[in-house]
């Protein structure tokens, strides 16, 4: 009886060292680190595969999308978004992600990211990034807390759309292309603090100096746009129609 326990017990941990991973540092294999279980549940979500110009091809898990190659250090291409939250003030909401999650934890970054999934239906629509803005006002009702009745899938201004790709820690990256959303809206806020560790609002006039003093590092998405096309959005929040570009996608 006790060989057998030892021999189960064994089992989960094997198994479970073959899932996990040390936020920071470069390797080809999982360490022994044990997941956060609602984290780790989030994996199994269906993501929506892509090629580079964003036609869907099939669905994968949101392991499998977010899973490095050990040699080629691919990641596989697919759907996302990104809410940039501002409030009637103008200024931008930033948030921490929590020190639970499994892509790139304990770093700061725009209000919303994530990604349309494949099994909910509605949010598979593409027609004026309907599933888009369905998933975002999802996602926000979940890591922010904001209810769902004070967004409407059409508050959300969508500009463009931008591919890019970062190895992470060469475990778990990114390779989306992803759906920028802006959002100015006075909203009620109760982080959930499995997904968020801290929220604040940001003026246009301290970002640089803000960036420069946080006491850990940008996702790299929210590094990229802000370096590249951020500062100019946010300086036109009234006349953003200016700026959509709803047909290339931006390649960073």
């Amino acid at each position: 009886m006790l060989a057998s326990r030892l021999n189960l017990l064994t089992s989960r941990f094997q198994a479970l060292r073959r899932c996990s991973t040390t936020p920071g540092r470069q390797q080809k294999e999982a360490t022994v680190e044990v997941h956060d279980p609602l984290q780790a549940s989030a994996l199994k979500e269906q993501c929506i595969v892509v090629d580079e110009n964003d036609r869907a091809i099939g669905a994968a898990s949101k392991a499998d999308c977010h899973r490095v190659h050990p040699q080629t250090r691919d990641v596989k291409l697919h759907r996302a978004f990104s809410v940039f939250l501002f409030n009637a003030k103008g200024e931008m909401l930033v948030q921490r992600r929590s020190v639970h999650k499994i892509t790139f934890p304990n770093t700061y970054t725009n209000a919303c990211c994530s990604h349309p999934l494949h099994e909910i239906e509605q949010e598979r629509q593409e027609s004026n990034a309907l599933g888009i803005r369905l998933a975002a006002q999802r996602r926000l009702n979940y890591e922010l807390g904001i209810p769902t009745d004070e967004i409407q899938p059409e508050d959300f201004h969508y500009l463009t759309r931008i591919h890019y790709a970062d190895a992470g820690d060469g475990v778990w990256g990114e390779h989306e292309i992803d759906y920028i959303l802006f959002l100015q809206k006075d909203v009620t806020l109760k982080p959930n603090s499995n997904e968020v560790s801290e929220v604040r609002f940001l003026r246009r006039d301290e970002i640089d100096d803000a960036v420069s003093n946080f006491s850990a590092p940008l996702t790299p998405w929210f590094s990229l746009i802000l370096r590249h096309r951020l500062k100019q959005w946010w300086d036109n929040l009234n006349g953003l129609k200016q700026f959509e570009d709803l047909k290339n996608i931006q390649r960073f």
